[in-house]
């Protein structure tokens, strides 16, 4: 069972039996606040996540990725949660503009 580790939310574990979900969806499904302005269809920027370890564990770069790449607006250790499946077990954080004020941060 996959294991998603958000470092800067208290060091926030979620355990999902599921490996073709999208990390959002499962974030999400834990009743965890993440900023996704798009309606998670890939389209912005807001749901980033800077991925610190399993980067292999994260399926392949979809077409929005690739194109926030190229246009230098998604660096090589960042993701879109809306878009990355997990497939095995990763530890992220939240990237402080994408922060909610209303949350707590450990960082």
């Amino acid at each position: 069972m996959p294991e998603i580790e958000i470092s800067n939310l208290y060091k926030r574990k979620i355990i999902t039996n599921s490996t073709e979900k999208r990390a959002l969806e499962i974030i999400h499904e834990n009743f965890i606040d993440w900023m996704h302005a798009c309606g998670k269809k890939g389209r912005c920027t807001t749901c980033k996540m800077i991925v610190e370890e399993g980067m292999e564990n994260l399926g392949e770069l979809t077409a929005a990725e690739e194109k926030f790449r190229n246009q230098k607006r998604l660096a090589d250790n960042e993701r879109l949660a809306c878009q990355a499946v997990v497939l095995g077990d990763i530890k992220i954080k939240v990237a402080e503009h994408n922060k909610f004020p209303h949350m707590e941060y450990s960082d």
